[in-house]
């Protein structure tokens, strides 16, 4: 008699630059999802049947994760024991081990959780740069890992003047791009946490020097639309630049309209990172 599978919530990261995102791929891609290494490494734990990861928060090609989640499920031979938390640990990072992804936790859970409807929310970080007048400037350890808008600086406190439009809850049509789900999906997300903060750079200490400051924009919602964070991130940026006043952001959000976008606005992928999935 085949043993019922048993279910877990794996938390994982990753350095997002050589993937096309964190979702499966077709394998005959050039470039494919992280999702692809996290379930060939999965099935070195000989399961009846293959494993399927069930990921809680998309990102996108060029995006990174501090900690992100799933779920599957494993089906063991009969008289096999259910793996304990720590095998599978030591066992997917074993196979993980040429690729910039790593296993931080697994977790026993019950067969009804699922890693990404039963979240509570999701917060992303995105890093800025600033006092770089070129994008040679950018330390060679931080390249792929922030964003150094032109002109070296940004007015940060109408950047976050700016940001309290942002939160609560409201219609973020315009701070959404298009793609196949948008028609299927609620443009009413609620935003609970907004913060424009200092913060520290990859051995920021030993080119002090150099006047270069490092800022962490934090965002937190139960869930977010396709690419709205880099699209509020571009357009705080724009306030922080001077070619929007923080009031435009209210104007944005009043439109609704995705079309009204300022073009080229929207944040680059690689200042941006999943800090965590609550539950």
């Amino acid at each position: 008699m085949v043993s019922p599978p048993t279910r877990y919530l794996v938390f994982f990261q990753y350095f997002g630059t050589k993937y096309s995102g964190v979702m499966e791929t077709s394998n005959e891609q050039s470039i494919v999802g992280v999702q692809n290494y996290l379930e060939k490494a999965a099935q070195n734990l000989k399961p009846v049947v293959p494993i399927k990861f069930r990921i809680s928060s998309r990102t996108d090609t060029g995006v990174h994760a501090l900690c992100n989640s799933a779920h599957f499920d494993i089906q063991r031979a009969p008289g096999k024991p259910a793996f304990n938390e720590k095998q599978l640990i030591h066992c997917l990072n074993y196979h993980l081990r040429p690729e910039p992804i790593r296993i931080l936790n697994v977790y026993r859970v019950a067969n009804s959780f699922h890693a990404r409807f039963s979240a509570l929310s999701r917060t992303y970080i995105y890093r800025l740069l600033m006092g770089c007048t070129h994008h040679s400037e950018i330390p060679v350890f931080e390249r792929d890992l922030c964003w150094a808008p032109a002109g070296g600086h940004l007015n940060v406190s109408a950047m976050q003047d700016a940001a309290q439009f942002l939160l609560g809850t409201h219609d973020f049509s315009t701070f959404r791009s298009l793609n196949s789900e948008t028609r299927f999906q609620s443009p009413v997300r609620t935003i609970l946490q907004v913060d424009i903060r200092p913060s520290s750079g990859f051995l920021s200490h030993h080119y002090e020097h150099r006047g270069l400051e490092f800022w962490e924009l934090k965002f937190r919602s139960r869930s977010f639309l396709y690419r709205q964070v880099r699209r509020m991130v571009g357009a705080l940026v724009a306030v922080g630049q001077g070619k929007l006043t923080p009031r435009h952001i209210k104007e944005l959000l009043e439109i609704k309209d995705s079309r009204a976008f300022p073009p080229n606005a929207m944040a680059p992928p690689s200042g941006l990172f999943l800090k965590s999935v609550e539950y």
